[in-house]
Formats: structure tokens, C-alpha cells, sequence
């Protein structure tokens, strides 16, 4: 590998500083020039390992070649016609698709956009519709998008100073059971979910639309909530006749080791946002939902020019199957024990899977700049990570879920160095030869 960055890099970042807006962070001062599985080639020519998977949007693969010919055999035929104008066939083919692998034997509806936020921004407007009610219940330290109802949904650390944010927005408290003072997943679960009912009583369950959770958070740091929690608000929306939406932006696809992260939890929502690894890449999302709640808004009601774009539900339709031929399910990624004191939690569902990086295990004081010095020790060696969580010291995996054998130990490989060169000045290893293994996702 020549010097990361590379020349070609460099000179790019030049033109990137001059006139792409500041606001637009960038993990990595490298820019690729190619993707295939999981491996990323640079303008310079140097390879990577692809631990993050365009966040998470790659879980078929990068240019998986049967997307690819999907895509270049709709594009020969039409790029654009807008939905609302011409109907075309790949968006009604891919709504069949979409209510036929969702959970919930239930008549269901969908709406397709271009992106999570977007999905987000519709679920929110439907669930206020066809309930009348006005207010939202998120969690502390969701992650949601960054439109003004998905911002507003977000934790309050990412939304600060983008006000005013949308009104009749409320959060009640997550089970982040690593840092939770009872030290108790079924303490931390019962609590949450206490807090969640008093909340409603206190907004007035008469007002409340819907609640929105993230099966897992994503952005949050892979926080993974005891079943009892989830069941528990779901049980208590019901009770009250308030709409539980499931955002799976993130957990969808097979991330978690089933098709969808809330399959894990026996809870049936009655409205889903996915949206990333839906078509490899492509800007894609959908709302899938209810019937009756879907219809309840009018013709002219939800509407948007590019949303189900053909050659994006072409690439849906072909990575939807994919995934169910090629049962990556049952591949899932299992969480490495910790290696070194410096990994404070080990934490996931199926290949969604992350590390808590902390200075002290007893104080659990996040390590933000070891988590930095990590991921960039990782890229020097060829290998692309991505972190996360409110503290910014969770290092994530969220490469292809089609990553090889070969390709996945080079990596962890790589993973190891990094986290052995960063805690040599610091924390001592605790096994310098723990191994991941591959099966199944939890149940």
C-alpha cells in the first residue's frame, strides 16, 4: 500500500475543503475509486477490508454483479417516470415483495422514498393522521435522521443548535444496559418501561400518535434493549391505542440474522421504515405498514417525484433476492470476546455488532480519542471501520454480510493490531488470541 492518503487523495481533499460544506463529516481521508464485496480500491490504488458498508447500505455486497445487471438492464429501459405520473411495474413488484417478507400476518400497504430520513418523516405523518393525535415518543440516544421531524426524533447531543425542532416530540429513557446504575438488564428493562408509561400518561394517551424505536440503536452505539422492554411499550401502545413504528433503517436486511432486527423481540409494528441495504447502495426507503393505517390519508396526501425510482426497486427487488437465496442470516457474525482492557462491552445481534472502548472498565469513562487513534491505525493496514454511540468510543461492524471467510480474518486480523498498537500505551492485553466465530444470530 502506498501512503494513506495517497497523492491522488490529497489532491482531492483540496477540492473537497474548497467546496463541499464543512458540515458533512468524512471518517476517512481517503477517496475509493472502486468497491466490489467487501473491498474498497482508492484513487491511489490501495485496498481495503470493508467493515462499514457505506453505513451499513452494502449487506449483499458491494456491486454485487446480479444487482448490477438488474440495474443496467432497467436503466436501458427507463430511468424516470415518477409514480404519481406513469405507474411502472418494478415499484408495484417490489411493494408485493416488501408486505410479503415484513413481519405481521396482516394486510399491509407500503410508500416508497428516497431515503431513511425521509421514511421516517412519512411514518410520523401517517401515524398523525390516521390516528389525530399530535405527539411522538422517541428514546434517549436514538438516532432517527437529520430532516426536521427525524432531527427532532434524534437524541438531543446530534440536534443541538438546529432549532426551533418540531413541536410534540417527547423521550422517555433506553435500557443502555452497560451504563445503567442498577447493573441489571431486568431492573434497567422494568424501569424503562415504567418511565415509557408515565410519559404517556403525563403527554395524555389521547394525544399521543405513535412511539418510534430503533430495534437496536445504530448511530447510539449498537445498544441492544432486553426483549421485555420492547414488548413491554409495545404491550402498553396497544393498551392506549398508539401506533408503534419500528425503524429499520439500520437492523433491516438480515443485519441482525433475521430478515428484520424486531423479529427478534415477537413484536409486530404497525408501521416500519427501511431503508439502506434495500437496493446495495441505491437512494431507496419504504414505509411499510397496516393497511388501515396507511389509507387512511387521501390520494395527493403522500407524494414525492423520485421516491421508487424503477432502476431502485429493480436493485431491491434482485438484492431482496439475494439475501433470502443465499440465507446470509445464518452467517451472522458473532461478537469477539474482549482482547484487551481497552474494550469495555462487546454488544450486538447477528453481524450488528460493536465494541465499547474505555479507558477504565470499573469507571467505564469513554475513550473517544482511543477509538479515533484505533479506526485510523485500522485504515493504515487496510482496514475501513466506522464508530459510533453518544460518547463517540464504539467502534462498529457493519461490513457486507457477504463478506468472505478469508476477507473476515484479515480483518479481524487487522482489527487486533490496531487495538493492540493503541492500548500499548495504556491498557494491558487481557488474551492476545481471541478469536470471533461465525453462526447464528441470537434468538
Amino acid at each position: 500500500m502506498s501512503a494513506i492518503p495517497g497523492p491522488r487523495s490529497r489532491e482531492l481533499m483540496k477540492l473537497r475543503k474548497q467546496y463541499v460544506a464543512r458540515g458533512l463529516d468524512q471518517q476517512h481521508p481517503v477517496f475509493a475509486a472502486s468497491t466490489t464485496g467487501a473491498t474498497v480500491t482508492d484513487v491511489d490504488g490501495n485496498r481495503y477490508i470493508d467493515f462499514a458498508g457505506g453505513i451499513g447500505a452494502l449487506n449483499a455486497g458491494a456491486n454485487h454483479p446480479e444487482v448490477v445487471e438488474a440495474v443496467s438492464e432497467q436503466a436501458g429501459r427507463m430511468l424516470h417516470a415518477s409514480f404519481h405520473v406513469l405507474m411502472y411495474e418494478p415499484y408495484v413488484r417490489l411493494a408485493e415483495r416488501l408486505c410479503e417478507i415484513t413481519p405481521g400476518a396482516v394486510d399491509k400497504k407500503v410508500m416508497l422514498i428516497n431515503s431513511g430520513a425521509e421514511a421516517v418523516e412519512n411514518a410520523v405523518k401517517i401515524a398523525r393522521y390516521a390516528t389525530g393525535r399530535p405527539a411522538v415518543i422517541t428514546f434517549e440516544n436514538a438516532f432517527h435522521g437529520r430532516t426536521l421531524v427525524a432531527l427532532s426524533l434524534t437524541s438531543r447531543a446530534r440536534s443541538e443548535g438546529f432549532g426551533p425542532l418540531a413541536p410534540e416530540v417527547y423521550r422517555s429513557p433506553f435500557p443502555y444496559v452497560y451504563r445503567s446504575s442498577s447493573g441489571s438488564e431486568a431492573k434497567t428493562a422494568a424501569s424503562c418501561v415504567q418511565a415509557f408509561r408515565r410519559l404517556v400518561d403525563k403527554v395524555g394517551a389521547d394525544r399521543v400518535a405513535a412511539t418510534i424505536m430503533e430495534p437496536v440503536q445504530g448511530e447510539g452505539g449498537f445498544v441492544v434493549p432486553p426483549a421485555a422492554f420492547v414488548q413491554g411499550v409495545s404491550a402498553y401502545c396497544r393498551t392506549r391505542n398508539i401506533l408503534f413504528i419500528a425503524d429499520e433503517i439500520q437492523t433491516g436486511f438480515y443485519r441482525t440474522g433475521r430478515r428484520f432486527g424486531i423479529e427478534h423481540f415477537d413484536v409486530v409494528p404497525d408501521l416500519m421504515a427501511v431503508a439502506k441495504s434495500i437496493a446495495d447502495g441505491l437512494p431507496l426507503s419504504a414505509v411499510i405498514g397496516r393497511r388501515d393505517v396507511m389509507d387512511a390519508i387521501p390520494p395527493g396526501g403522500l407524494g414525492t417525484t423520485y421516491g421508487g425510482n424503477p432502476v431502485a426497486c429493480a436493485a431491491a427487488l434482485k438484492v431482496i433476492e439475494i439475501l433470502e437465496r443465499e440465507d446470509y442470516g445464518a452467517r451472522a457474525f458473532k461478537a469477539w470476546q474482549a482482547s484487551w482492557e481497552l474494550i469495555g462491552d462487546v454488544r450486538g445481534l447477528g453481524a450488528m455488532v460493536a465494541m465499547e472502548l474505555v479507558t477504565d472498565r470499573q469507571t467505564k469513562t469513554p475513550a473517544a480519542d482511543a477509538t479515533s487513534a484505533v479506526i485510523a491505525e485500522a485504515l493504515r493496514a487496510g482496514l475501513v471501520l466506522v464508530k459510533a454511540g453518544a460518547h463517540k468510543n464504539v467502534v462498529r461492524f457493519l461490513g457486507p454480510l457477504s463478506i468472505t471467510d478469508d476477507e473476515l480474518e484479515q480483518g479481524l486480523k487487522v482489527l487486533e493490531r490496531a487495538l493492540g498498537t493503541v492500548s500499548s500505551a495504556g491498557a494491558s492485553p487481557v488474551s492476545r488470541h481471541a478469536r470471533p466465530a461465525r453462526t447464528r444470530a441470537r434468538s
